[in-house]
């Protein structure tokens, strides 16, 4: 069965656009919310979705996605109430790719087989396992692959050679390029960072065939433009998005969402017509 990821990212090429993929926590700020952020994305013309497992301990996200995290497990948000929700969004569209990022203690404590198959009920395509080393893959590959799952990978400009090779032995659906080093949040880029990114992403275009695209630090339509014209194939913003909800007054959160959204779907060549044939 080919990915909804080979597929969404074939035809996005195709038309020589790129994807957009926001992140929303699953049941932050609240399960209701949560899922309107997530149909409003779709709605929007999302290329795919980027969906967090909420974690005591994220050490791979800034502080606005921690403080997001933190009160989505003080509000008692489980497992097992992510993947029920994973489902209602499911329902609203059969051919979006769903990816998810979670940590590895969350996939040990359901045990792996258990995790990967509640992933493929709920409708997920793809599982980001945070802090799992690529030289580890193997520890959750074949429960990925018997559920169908792609199994996604972060990659950066301080990848070694050898990691990079083992990463792209087991990555599929796409390749997470961190766009900056540190954690996830909204920050400035620099000359010397887009430098060494421009040289990752012509190393890997030597070397795989996979869709590459750019999280941590991606906020802005310029963050987006700055990444495409390094050659990446799609941008993933998270902390922007979480910090508009928190942010604004709550009768002003869809508006001010579908603006981002709009002008993020227009720096990656999708017109409105054009996002709604995707979605």
């Amino acid at each position: 069965m080919v990915s909804r990821y080979k597929i969404r990212f074939d035809n996005l090429a195709s038309k020589d656009q790129k994807a957009f993929i926001p992140y929303a926590m699953l049941g932050w700020p609240n399960r209701g919310q949560s899922f309107s952020m997530m149909a409003q994305m779709i709605q929007s013309g999302a290329s795919a979705l980027e969906l967090g497992i909420a974690f005591s301990d994220p050490v791979a996200d800034g502080p606005i996605i921690q403080q997001a995290n933190y009160q989505t497990i003080e509000s008692g948000f489980t497992t097992e109430k992510a993947f029920d929700l994973i489902k209602q969004v499911r329902k609203i569209d059969n051919d979006i790719p769903i990816g998810i990022l979670v940590y590895f203690n969350i996939v040990l404590s359901y045990g792996i087989e258990r995790f990967f198959n509640m992933a493929k009920e709920s409708g997920v395509d793809g599982v980001l396992i945070a802090d799992l080393p690529a030289e580890n893959a193997m520890e959750v590959k074949p429960a990925a692959e018997e559920a169908g799952i792609d199994l996604i990978f972060l990659i950066s400009p301080v990848t070694p050679i050898n990691r990079l090779e083992t990463i792209l032995e087991h990555a599929s659906g796409f390749l997470y390029l961190v766009s900056r080093l540190g954690v996830t949040g909204i920050t400035e880029r620099s000359v010397l960072e887009d430098m060494a990114l421009k040289n990752l992403v012509n190393k890997v275009k030597e070397k795989s065939k996979l869709p590459m695209c750019a999280g941590f630090g991606i906020s802005s339509e310029n963050d987006a433009k700055t990444m495409f014209e390094i050659g990446v194939d799609g941008v993933i913003s998270a902390s922007r998005i979480i910090s508009i909800v928190q942010n604004a007054e709550v009768d002003e959160i869809a508006q001010l969402l579908n603006e981002y959204y709009s002008r993020m779907i227009a720096t990656c060549g999708i017109t409105e017509q054009m996002a709604n044939l995707c979605t």
